[in-house]
């Protein structure tokens, strides 16, 4: 598996292409960006359950799932949420001219938007870029993770290839989030991209699974976006679907995989982040109960701010264990360990050094692993510090 940062150039599947560019909304950066697939492809999406969601939000969801999808188009630096009516039209009029451009209809373009909530499209610098983004077109996947950018520190993509009984298939993913991330379906823009041949319902259910285990496991700040999304587009171009059980399983693995690469890289990417945050919850009974547990201390400020501070407060993890609905019995038998430090175990303190576990907090990623002794499932999710530069960030950031 081949992922960014640090990889210039990350492979598309076949049939697939990608540009960015510079439309004039954003001053210095791409900000306009265009994934478009030489056939029509099996498209189907997750969305945010704010129920004050975007114009790009409500069409898609109108559109999806479905087999003839053509592109995504997607603007940056205005989230064209919260713009009435004509935030609408301007969402279609973004569609149309894109379909115009390729020659099919405006039904068969996707939309998704980024940036400011409360701020109407500036359709005419978007329409005029319009040709541009058709024509310079490429088959690696940085042009369009970089124009999707709002706050985020760096492009986010990763790509893998899955050999199946018929051939092999490339999976590739891109999204952008790095403030506003508290993903609950589904600011966070998810695509994975495939050219193996997925049934419709298919390619639904899988997406959803992972969706469940990556985007859906990742917490910034806690505030669910009007933006959030995420896609799955399969074009079947390579010829090779999923013939078996095996065949299934290694394609699940492999998206899954792709998916979670693209959620920590997120949650690493968090603003002012300097600390990658990882939570597992193993001896699971209670999935549902561990899933709200794990998320909960992801987003707990008291324990953000503790772990940006190298302090290996275990109080503050126990006390929201307890106010996520984790049971008293399950409290009293738990283990906990940070940065491989046991510090509780059976409804007891452990004595440690504290010197050893505040320098094994150092580093860039924090494990948090506790095990609730009840059974054999368990859940991880993601999320980040909290520094003094994410009230300045958003502070200045309109």
């Amino acid at each position: 598996m081949t992922n960014g940062p640090g990889i210039s150039r990350t492979p598309l599947p076949q049939g697939f292409k990608v540009s960015g560019v510079n439309s004039g909304v954003r001053r210095y950066r791409p900000d306009y960006g265009l994934i478009v697939s030489d056939r029509d492809a099996v498209g189907v999406g997750v969305f945010t359950l704010n129920e004050c969601k975007a114009a790009p939000i409500t069409y898609c969801m109108s559109l999806l799932p479905s087999k003839h999808v053509r592109a995504i188009v997607t603007n940056s630096g205005q989230a064209n949420a919260a713009t009435g009516a004509l935030g609408r039209d301007n969402n279609f009029r973004m569609a149309s001219q894109v379909s115009k451009q390729l020659g099919c209809l405006p039904h068969q373009i996707l939309t998704a938007s980024t940036g400011v909530i409360g701020k109407q499209l500036e359709i005419e610098k978007l329409e005029a870029a319009v040709p541009e983004l058709c024509e310079h077109l490429s088959d690696f996947a940085e042009p369009f993770s970089l124009a999707i950018l709002t706050t985020d520190l760096v492009p986010k993509t990763v790509s893998t290839e899955v050999k199946l009984s018929g051939g092999s298939v490339r999976i590739t993913g891109i999204c952008k989030g790095s403030g506003m991330i508290h993903p609950n379906m589904a600011t966070m823009l998810g695509y994975l991209l495939t050219d193996a041949k997925l049934e419709l319902g298919v390619a639904d259910q899988l997406l959803k699974q992972a969706n469940d285990k990556s985007f859906n496991m990742i917490s910034v700040d806690g505030d669910t976006s009007t933006n959030d999304c995420a896609f799955l587009l399969a074009n079947g171009a390579s010829g090779v679907g999923l013939a078996n059980d095996d065949d299934y399983k290694l394609f699940k693995d492999a998206l899954e995989a792709v998916s979670q690469v693209l959620a920590q890289s997120i949650a690493r990417d968090g603003e002012g982040a300097n600390k990658l945050i990882e939570v597992t919850i193993q001896g699971v009974s209670d999935v549902a109960t561990a899933r709200k547990a794990a998320r909960g201390i992801t987003v707990s400020p008291l324990i953000k701010t503790a772990i940006h501070g190298e302090d290996p407060n275990w109080g503050r993890i126990l006390a929201r264990l307890g106010a996520e609905g984790i049971p008293a019995h399950e409290l009293e038998k738990m283990s906990l360990t940070l940065q491989g430090h046991k510090l509780f175990d059976n409804g007891a303190p452990i004595d440690f050094e504290k010197i050893n576990v505040r320098t094994s907090l150092r580093s860039d990623t924090i494990q948090i692993v506790i095990d609730l002794k009840q059974g054999k499932e368990s859940v991880t999710a993601w999320g980040c510090d909290l520094s003094k530069k994410y009230v300045e960030i958003n502070t200045d950031y309109n």
